[in-house]
């Protein structure tokens, strides 16, 4: 039975030839940059993290992982603990050490790189009421990898773990692990939004919709991606507060753009999804490209005042720093 292959909104394609790759690594050879900017650790504030059950908290962890504290869940976004990515030895340690990580209930996986799904960092994550969420196409590895409880989702689809509705959204990327499994399952970001119970939803016959009480905010995890226009319709489906969104990995531009945003790419697809606020991501951790830490928070900050974008919209964390958000009292929507 031939393998399903899934692709990019338009079919836009990743690929890349063995005369591209040689292409980078000639073009690396003759480049001088300085990696000595380390992103700063913080100590993570673990007696918080421990007792907190009600109160919405984003801490950075490195990359794309995140321990995010949500309507009384634990969950971790695409775990690397790793200390070594092919060759690229990680920059900085954990934002949290893995043993000190608070039981979790749910690990959410955007796509299968090495990068985004460490399975040594999963198993020491995992626990028997963990739910792990995955792309359409990697259920049965995860399963094969002893994984029990694990939801597969499609682009668009959502479903509800605890008091949290989680969709999966598109993103422009790709996926392999090995040579033989190039873009077997899909690839995506995610948002999180309270599940609304009934007596909190507008029935059309009371006033209830001139009601409010408080809310966490909606979060966006944009996994990993190039710059296409499925931002703005994430931000015309859902109402975004906070956008967790990458900035690095982009250099060489002519051979990353499909695939990953540069900073200016990356608050673009900010105003897009019409976030409050944005934590960048993806950068600094690990050398997957040519572009330094240092030169991604500068372009970043350079377009940000360009743009007309306020500093307050851009929270930039260490690793171990927690962002706790302050809850607001919101209109329910139905």
């Amino acid at each position: 039975m031939p393998k399903i292959r899934y692709n990019n909104i338009d079919n836009v394609s990743t690929d890349k030839t063995l005369k591209q790759f040689k292409q980078w690594r000639d073009e690396r050879r003759n480049k001088k940059k300085d990696y000595s900017y380390v992103i700063p650790n913080l100590t993570p504030d673990l007696e918080y993290l421990h007792g907190n059950r009600h109160e919405t908290s984003v801490t950075w962890v490195g990359h794309a992982t995140f321990f995010i504290q949500y309507e009384g869940l634990n969950i971790v976004t695409d775990p690397v603990w790793a200390r070594r990515m092919a060759f690229s030895k990680r920059f900085g340690e954990p934002g949290i050490p893995i043993g000190e990580v608070p039981p979790l209930d749910i690990i959410l996986i955007s796509h299968s790189h090495y990068d985004h799904m460490h399975i040594a960092s999963i198993r020491r994550l995992y626990r028997e009421g963990t739910t792990i969420v995955v792309p359409i196409g990697l259920k049965r590895k995860m399963i094969a990898k002893g994984f029990r409880r694990v939801i597969e989702m499609k682009w668009w689809e959502s479903t509800t773990i605890g008091g949290v509705k989680i969709s999966f959204v598109p993103t422009q990327h790709w996926t392999r692990r090995t040579p033989f499994d190039t873009n077997t399952s899909h690839w995506g970001g995610f948002v999180l939004e309270p599940e609304l119970q009934e007596k909190d939803k507008p029935d059309g016959t009371s006033d209830i919709r001139d009601q409010s009480r408080v809310l966490p905010p909606n979060l966006y995890f944009a996994g990993d991606s190039g710059y296409f226009n499925g931002f703005k319709e994430i931000g015309d489906r859902f109402n975004i507060h906070i956008a967790m969104m990458p900035i690095g990995a982009y250099e060489p531009e002519w051979f990353m753009t499909s695939q990953h945003v540069n900073p200016e790419e990356a608050l673009k697809a900010f105003l897009d999804v019409k976030a409050e606020t944005m934590i960048p991501m993806h950068y600094g951790t690990f050398r997957l490209a040519d572009d330094t830490a240092q030169e991604a928070l500068e372009r970043m900050e350079m377009e940000r005042d360009r743009l007309g974008i306020s500093e307050e919209q851009i929270l930039v964390l260490k690793y171990g720093e927690t962002f706790k958000v302050q809850p607001e009292r919101r209109k329910v929507e139905g």
